[in-house]
């Protein structure tokens, strides 16, 4: 009987009475996977297209890597994709550079969900062989000065010095999801910011949401489709 391989982290399985003299070596071998898979560290460049990990049978492997940085300027909204079926927890860091069209960056299985990852975060998720979920998130800051519509995480610095500007909530927001709006020139009484509510109610009611206070910064979070966003603290 031929070596078989395990069906997450694709270590190799030698069957009895096979590779004679070689034990050493598949024993070496499965012990740098193993190493690779607990604290391994790869780089990702994605500016230029979608980036498929991959985890090979018996061979050092991108998606078997435990700490996964994300890299170059976006060009278009990005997925980075791991095998299905693979059950594994990775750290993933976003030091892409985002332009102006504010272009999404997510990391999911290859044919499930996975998260859509906030500018400048690092998370901490794990696949249980279907899609991708969160563990923990360590959120970063995103300086705008044009309109962009968020994602659940993002702390967004907004300058509107040159003109008002909307920024607008996450669609199909879950409960917990959280949005952090910061005045970052105090100039939200002069050109005021919208918070465009994207079809979920801001603090009961179906409206947008005009901030007109200098120097604001405040949280919104998700509660339930009654209450819709809520402030969580505001400054």
């Amino acid at each position: 009987m031929a070596s078989s391989y395990s069906t997450s982290q694709k270590f190799e399985l030698i069957a009895t009475g096979e590779k004679a003299g070689l034990w050493g070596t598949v024993t070496n071998t499965n012990l740098e996977l193993v190493e690779q898979a607990v604290g391994g560290y790869v780089s990702i460049n994605v500016a230029s297209s979608d980036q498929a990990l991959t985890i090979s049978n018996g061979a050092s492997s991108d998606g078997r890597n435990m700490i996964i940085k994300l890299t170059g300027t976006l060009a278009a909204n990005r997925n980075v994709t791991v095998p299905d079926s693979i059950e594994k927890m990775y750290l993933v860091e976003d030091a892409t550079t985002r332009s102006s069209s504010h272009y999404t960056l997510t990391f999911k299985t290859a044919s499930g969900t996975g998260i859509t990852m906030p500018v400048g975060s690092k998370i901490v998720v794990y696949s249980d062989g279907t899609n991708i979920n969160l563990v923990s998130l360590q959120k970063g800051y995103n300086s705008l000065s044009s309109a962009y519509t968020a994602v659940d995480g993002d702390q967004l610095i907004i300058d509107t010095s040159s003109s008002a500007l909307t920024m607008t909530l996450p669609a199909s927001p879950g409960v917990g999801d959280e949005v952090t709006f910061i005045d970052a020139k105090g100039t939200f009484g002069s050109n005021n910011l919208t918070v465009g509510r994207n079809s979920s109610n801001i603090n009961g009611s179906a409206s947008d949401l005009t901030v007109s206070t200098n120097g604001a910064a405040f949280t919104l979070v998700f509660l339930n489709a009654t209450r819709g966003w809520a402030y969580k603290d505001k400054i």
